[in-house]
């Protein structure tokens, strides 16, 4: 059995493999997890073999993370996954390959391994990023926006009059402006998304994930799949690649 823990900006997510399954587990948000509670949620799990973690939080949750698998599992072989050049198929665009975000890096290998055609993952999370991979595995590069809410955020602390709710409200032209800003958000969201696919071949795969995934899928004129654990996914890539 192998542990895979997906450290995000906002969450850490994390799961169980055997047998090429993943299981899921309670996710927790960065502002909350201590050693008490991590202690908790995983002392009752059998013994991993390995643990394979992409982080892209705050060094003090990874040096936790890491000081609570040595204090339950000893001999716990503990992998750090980073960005590559090319591994698993794919290719990564960057200039200089390591300063793309793992878990980008992670979405590329799984999204790659699962459906070897061109692709486009977006992460709908506390950032909105967009990358491509073409039919031959290549990383055609990315975009980065803010994310839903910190859309909404920027708008409160840049304007002195305008409300930010986190209410949800009907889709379209508001006629108030809580309303207003909720939708005009998510339409910059969702207007990124199929101005990419517009310029990209027909058969791109479009494949979400992230806190908002399914709240901006559900307004696309576009099919989508979304798939919250992908990062799980690569990171089980990378293990079955270590075997």
């Amino acid at each position: 059995m192998n542990l895979l823990i997906d450290m995000g900006n906002t969450r850490l997510k994390w799961g169980i493999t055997t047998g090429g399954q993943i299981i899921t587990g309670q996710s927790l948000l960065n502002t909350r997890i201590n050693r008490h509670e991590l202690i908790e949620l995983w002392k009752g799990i059998r013994p991993p073999r390995r643990l394979a973690v992409s982080c892209v939080s705050a060094n003090r949750l990874l040096e936790l993370v890491q000081s609570v698998a040595f204090e339950l599992w000893l001999d716990v072989d503990v992998i750090l996954v980073k960005p590559q050049a090319q591994a698993f198929g794919v290719i990564n665009a960057y200039q200089q390959p390591e300063k793309l975000g793992v878990d980008r890096w992670l979405s590329l290998v799984a999204v790659w391994q699962q459906f070897h055609q061109p692709a486009c993952i977006v992460d709908c999370g506390t950032a909105i990023t967009v990358d491509l991979i073409d039919a031959d595995g290549r990383h055609q590069g990315g975009l980065i926006s803010p994310g839903l809410t910190l859309m909404k955020k920027s708008l409160g602390q840049g304007t002195e009059a305008l409300p930010v709710s986190e209410a949800s409200y009907a889709f379209g032209l508001a006629n108030f402006t809580e309303a207003a800003i909720y939708n005009g958000t998510l339409t910059a969201a969702i207007g990124l998304i199929e101005h990419v696919l517009a310029k990209h071949p027909e058969n791109t795969q479009l494949i979400l994930t992230g806190g908002d995934a399914e709240l901006i899928a559900g307004q696309l004129g576009v099919a989508s799949i979304v798939d919250p654990d992908v990062v799980l996914r690569g990171l089980l890539c990378v293990l079955e690649g270590h075997a």
